[in-house]
């Protein structure tokens, strides 16, 4: 989830990174059980149900259920954070069922044994998308990567930001830059901001130790913003459709691990 950082740059140990792993596969694995489970007729407020008993069985807490910055409506009150179509963050689950071509974003993060994880994943119901969805949810899942191949010890967040930028305007998109990834740890948000464009060679360098959750995300033709009644679900000014993606990153002596890839089980 995209938010407000807390002012806090967090160093994990090597205890709390083995703990991060075991709360970040949690987060990958329920976020692909959520999408086997998301076909037309599904309801999003089902799919909440099943991310809330999944979290409790795994003796996780949601990092959703209370939180209550100062740019939304708090507290959340759901698990899960579900978009459809232009909706594309902070989604509030609600009485609504899926269709087939609904592009959907899932986002999810849990603290397990003190240590948060946070991903999200898009996808079309049904899975023939139209060309265009597709191709957004592609250039996201590309800028992600190239965000993750520039974290590395001793580069700077804006490397990281330039690198998922370069990629989605080169897609033909417009950058919003109101929100983007945080630092994470014992807590959800946390400094530094990981902007998705900005200039290289800039900001907060990177440490061992450092997580992070980069979630590149766009609209189709445009970068603004609107907020539901409810207070939390940010949509596209336009109505046009929108992609997001994330993943927990830990900076290590040679690069990057992914933390929320989900087990072979899970997919």
């Amino acid at each position: 989830m995209a938010g407000i950082i807390i002012r806090m740059i967090e160093i994990l140990s090597s205890a709390q990174l083995a703990r991060a792993r075991a709360t970040g596969a949690l987060v990958g694995d329920i976020l692909a059980t959520l999408r086997r489970r998301s076909s037309a007729g599904t309801n999003l407020l089902e799919l909440d149900a099943w991310a809330s008993d999944m979290i409790r069985d795994a003796g996780a807490v949601s990092c959703y259920v209370d939180y209550a910055p100062s740019f939304g409506r708090g507290p959340f009150g759901r698990h899960l954070c579900t978009g459809v179509n232009d909706a594309v963050l902070h989604g509030l689950p609600h009485d609504l069922e899926l269709v087939d071509g609904d592009l959907v974003t899932l986002d999810l993060a849990v603290s397990l044994d003190g240590v948060a994880a946070d991903a999200a994943i898009s996808f079309v119901v049904g899975g023939a998308g139209a060309p265009e969805d597709l191709a957004m949810i592609e250039a996201t899942e590309r800028a992600l990567a190239a965000g993750i191949a520039a974290a590395r010890p001793g580069a700077r967040i804006g490397d990281l930001s330039h690198a998922i930028g370069t990629v989605l305007t080169a897609a033909g998109y417009s950058v919003n830059t109101e929100f983007g990834g945080h630092g994470i740890g014992s807590t959800m948000h946390q400094d530094p901001h990981v902007a998705n464009i900005a200039r290289p060679g800039r900001g907060y360098r990177l440490r061992p130790g450092l997580m992070l959750a980069l979630e590149p995300w766009v609209m189709a033709d445009t970068d603004a913003l609107v907020t539901d009644a409810d207070g939390w679900t940010l949509r596209s000014a336009t109505g046009c459709r929108a992609a997001h993606i994330e993943h927990t990153i830990a900076i290590t002596g040679e690069g990057a691990e992914i933390m929320t890839l989900p087990s072979a089980v899970a997919l």
